[in-house]
Formats: structure tokens, C-alpha cells, sequence
């Protein structure tokens, strides 16, 4: 069989980008009304109208847009808990860095404007449950929308995910890091990455191509004294780290030579616009919705964990050496639609058999995700920034491998 080579390209960008920067103020939100329901709850705290505290209840989509001097903050929550939504927006922006105003933005002064409101009823009574004296408890919350949602994992790197990605994120996260750590306190917030990798035979062989942009101090006029620094403090280290080639790469450090204004000053943010950077950078198919500021009982969210949960416990059982998964909901109807499994020619067995197994071994309805995944803590704000798949992080309980021995059971007893 002849070889086979192509390349393939992702992107990342760092917290600091507009973009990111109202995914994070979205799951601050949600983090905080989660945080404070917990609370309410345990305290057996019962509103003015008689309503109890219970996290089970709580709704949340919340959308963040930020421009130059101003966060918006909009959506539909349902909640007893009063959140302060101005402190949470700014503290956001201040651990991001933007935290001066020569930076174009500044936690302190920029307005923040809270045009949050009710969720619909009509929404509401779909997702609350079904009256049905017979109905399974877990079958009493339906998803929060209809949908198609994608999992995607790959044998090509540790955490199996595609190696450009991969590398995207680390060197944004790493960029990140030299900032704050004052390593190249010349860095500002805003940055993007860029990582092209040459495949051969279905596997990842080198870095062809990197590029970086980074935000800086107006003093810094030489491109090349800030890609003498990236490729000292940030590429290698993670380059070298992972094992690829990567030294005869083209590398391109801010193209345009220069970039200062950048953040919202320089661009306007909204959330759930980089889905493609949240999820695996291009390569295995997304389902279009976004996650930030979304509670789990949206299977935009918990559905799409879901799917990744699945299908890198399928790779890690040696099912298949890359396996998507997609997943179909209709509002207000618990079970999914529709399973559906693609392992591209590299299953052990036929992918209809993999299929069947996860109907066995998983429960993906989105009050079991719910439960099974833990999607009622307040850990959503750090998954915003440099991907929700592949990190390691014992709360990202969707990276778990942990049903590797219950599907070769039961692909071995279906085969």
C-alpha cells in the first residue's frame, strides 16, 4: 500500500483573547450560581414565595459580549441565588491581566452592564420533568434543546487528542504562563496560536508550520527579539516536551509586525464563538452549539462531555485507534434520538457491535451524565480557556477512562 502524507492545521487562543475572555465571565456566572444554590440548599433556605433552594432547579444561559470599556451581560437564569454579576465580570478580566488601563482595558473601569432576565416557561416545562406516575426519575429531566453533539478521541497523543490541538493549547497555555510569571513581562493578554503538523500514514510525524501572535509592551518594536523569546520560553518547552520534530518549522511571530491594541479594545468578544478551538481544533466534527455559561441540563454542554467521555473510553479500551461519536436530542425528551459511531477503518471490531455496547454501558440521558460526570460542581470557568477535551485536571470528569473493561465485555458478548 503506498504511504500517505497531508497536513493539517488548529488553532488556539489565550485567555486573554475577546472571545475567551466572555467564556469566562459566562462560566464565572454559572460557577457562582451553582456555588451559592449548593449553599442555599444545604441550608434549607425557602424564598419569600415559598419556593426552596434546590441546585436541581437551576437554569443558566448566560452570554457575555465585551467591546472597548464595556461588558454586556445578558441571558435566561433561574435561580434563588443572588450572585453579584459586576464583581464577577470584573475579577474575571483582573485575573486575566487586564488589569491597567494602558492595556486598553481595565477590570476597574470598564461598565459592566447586567441585562439578565427569567428563563422562558415554555423552555422551563420541557426540561423540569414529566408528570408521568411512571416515569424513571432519570427520564423526569428531558434535554435542554434539540441538537446533535459530537466526541471525538485519537490514540495520537496521551490525553487522545489530535496532536495540532494539542500542541495549539499548550503553547497558549504556556504563553500565558511567561506572562504572568513575569518570565516576558513585556506580554499582554490577548494571544493566538497556530500549529500545522504533517501526517504520515494516519499518524502525526512532524511540526511543519507554528504561528504565534502575542500581544506586547509598545516599547517592543523587533518581531525578532520576541521570537527569540517564544522560541526559547514557550516552543521548546512544549515542543520538546511532546516529542514531535519540529526544529526545521516555518515559525511566525506576530505576521503583521506589530500588536499592541488588541484585547476589546481591538476586537469585539462574544461568547461561544471559538467552538471549533473548544472542542478538537477542526478535526472530528462539531455539532454547533457552545458551552460556556450553559448549565449541564443543556446537552449542548452536557451531552457533547458526554460523547467525548464515551469515545475515549472506546479508544482506551483498544476498540478503535480514533472513534467519533455523535449523539441527538429533542427538547424535553430525556433519551437520545440516536447513537452513532465512526472508528474510520481503524475498529477492532464493526462499529454497529461498539455502538450497541455503549447503549449497554452508558446511560446518556442528561440526568445520568449529570449525575455520572458530577455537572452540578462549580468547576466551569477554568474549562473555558485552552480547551475543554485533553486536559488533566480530576475535574474534568469526561477525560476519565474508567468503562475500558465493561465495553470489551460487552463487545466481546455482542460479537
Amino acid at each position: 500500500m503506498a504511504s500517505t502524507s497531508f497536513f493539517f492545521t488548529s488553532e488556539s487562543v489565550t485567555e486573554g483573547h475577546p472571545d475567551k475572555i466572555c467564556d469566562q465571565i459566562s462560566d464565572a456566572v454559572l460557577d457562582a450560581i451553582l456555588a451559592k444554590e449548593a449553599r442555599l440548599e444545604a441550608e434549607g433556605y425557602i424564598s419569600p414565595t415559598g419556593v426552596p433552594a434546590r441546585l436541581d432547579d437551576v437554569r443558566c444561559a448566560c452570554e457575555t459580549l465585551v467591546t472597548t470599556g464595556t461588558i454586556l451581560i445578558a441571558g435566561e437564569i433561574r435561580t434563588q441565588a443572588y450572585v453579584d454579576v459586576q464583581k464577577i465580570a470584573r475579577d474575571v478580566v483582573r485575573r486575566i491581566g487586564y488589569d491597567r488601563a494602558k492595556y486598553g482595558f481595565d477590570c476597574d473601569t470598564c461598565g459592566v452592564i447586567n441585562m439578565i432576565h427569567e428563563q422562558s416557561p415554555d423552555i422551563a416545562q420541557g426540561v423540569d420533568g414529566t408528570a408521568r406516575s411512571d416515569a424513571d426519575d432519570l427520564d423526569r429531566i428531558g434535554a435542554g434543546d434539540q441538537g446533535i453533539m459530537f466526541g471525538f478521541a485519537t490514540d495520537e497523543t496521551d490525553v487522545l487528542m489530535p496532536m495540532p490541538i494539542h500542541l495549539a493549547h499548550r503553547l497558549a497555555e504556556r504563553l500565558t504562563e511567561v506572562r504572568k510569571d513575569r518570565t516576558l513581562p513585556y506580554l499582554r493578554p490577548d494571544g493566538k496560536t497556530q500549529v500545522t503538523v504533517r501526517y504520515d500514514d494516519g499518524a502525526p510525524a512532524e511540526v511543519t508550520a507554528l504561528v504565534i501572535s502575542t500581544q506586547h509592551d509598545p516599547e517592543i518594536e523587533d518581531m525578532g527579539i520576541i521570537e527569540a523569546d517564544l522560541r526559547t520560553h514557550v516552543i521548546a518547552p512544549v515542543l520538546d516536551a511532546v516529542g514531535i520534530p519540529w526544529r526545521d518549522a516555518k515559525v511566525l511571530v506576530n505576521p503583521t509586525g506589530r500588536f499592541v491594541v488588541g484585547g476589546p479594545m481591538g476586537d469585539t468578544g462574544l461568547t461561544g464563538r471559538k467552538i471549533v478551538v473548544d472542542t478538537y481544533g477542526g478535526m472530528g466534527r462539531h455539532g454547533g452549539g457552545a458551552f460556556s455559561g450553559k448549565d449541564c441540563t443543556k446537552v449542548d454542554r452536557s451531552a457533547t462531555y458526554a460523547a467525548r467521555w464515551v469515545a475515549k473510553n472506546v479508544v482506551a479500551a483498544g476498540l478503535a485507534h480514533r472513534c467519533e461519536v455523535e449523539l441527538s436530542y429533542a427538547i424535553g425528551v430525556a433519551r437520545p434520538l440516536s447513537v452513532m459511531v465512526d472508528t474510520f477503518g481503524t475498529g477492532a471490531v464493526d462499529d454497529g457491535i461498539i455502538e450497541r455496547a455503549i447503549q449497554e454501558v452508558f446511560d446518556l440521558r442528561p440526568a445520568a451524565i449529570i449525575r455520572d460526570l458530577g455537572l452540578r460542581r462549580p468547576i466551569f470557568e477554568k474549562t473555558a480557556a485552552y480547551g475543554h477535551f485533553g486536559r488533566i485536571d480530576p475535574d474534568f470528569t469526561w477525560e476519565r477512562c474508567d468503562r475500558e473493561d465493561e465495553l470489551r465485555a460487552a463487545v466481546a458478548r455482542l460479537s
